[in-house]
């Protein structure tokens, strides 16, 4: 498995998902291989979702007066327009801190990908819709689709493409029963991931 999991898949390994998915729920999953550029995003800080994109559309927390708090770094990696109202960010979230990992093993992935490598990470997945209960246009009114990666298996990767600026594969097995959105948006996913990535234009 790590053999298959060190190159770039053509297709969503049967192999790769039956071997996966023996470590998850009973449940209906929908394979997707994906191509993705990471960036490591550490809370509050530049780029950090939780405290400007979701902030313009639901403000600070009303009892601590800060923004959410995700409480570990992550990755970000893709985002495009839904529509005029709804936009979909991707993010990866490690199972373990970047700092858990082994410095030579990112190091060697690292090298293998500024030589044109290009291996597979493998994730479970949720796809979630949700907007603010009033309209309230003093914000940034719209839909977020958030498509929400966390790794089974790639974290050295993960962190090796981020740090050496190279894409890397990811299987999401994405869990479509415990996704809060409908059969129909689950659909659309591929041809979102195929567009250009776009990020929001705040009205």
């Amino acid at each position: 498995m790590r053999e298959r999991l060190a190159l770039r898949l053509t297709e969503p390994d049967g192999a790769v998902v039956e071997a996966f998915a023996a470590l998850l729920p009973e449940g209906d999953y929908l394979p997707l291989l994906l191509r993705i550029e990471p960036r490591l995003t550490v809370p509050g800080q530049e780029g950090d979702y939780f405290s400007h994109e979701q902030v313009a559309t639901w403000g600070i927390d009303g009892f601590w007066g800060l923004p959410e708090y995700p409480h570990t770094p992550y990755y970000r990696t893709f985002e495009t327009a839904v529509g005029d109202e709804a936009h979909l960010y991707e993010f990866v979230v490690p199972m373990v801190p970047p700092t858990w990992n082994e410095r030579d093993r990112v190091e060697e992935y690292a090298g293998q990908m500024r030589r044109g490598a290009v291996p597979t990470a493998v994730a479970v997945s949720t796809l979630d819709l949700c907007q603010p209960a009033m309209d309230d246009r003093s914000a940034d009114y719209y839909e977020h689709w958030g498509l929400t990666h966390f790794l089974l298996d790639g974290h050295h990767k993960l962190e090796a493409a981020a740090s050496s600026g190279r894409p890397v594969q990811l299987l999401s097995l994405l869990a479509l029963d415990e996704s809060d959105s409908p059969a129909r948006d689950h659909r659309r996913l591929a041809a979102l991931r195929a567009q250009h990535r776009r990020g929001r234009a705040a009205v």
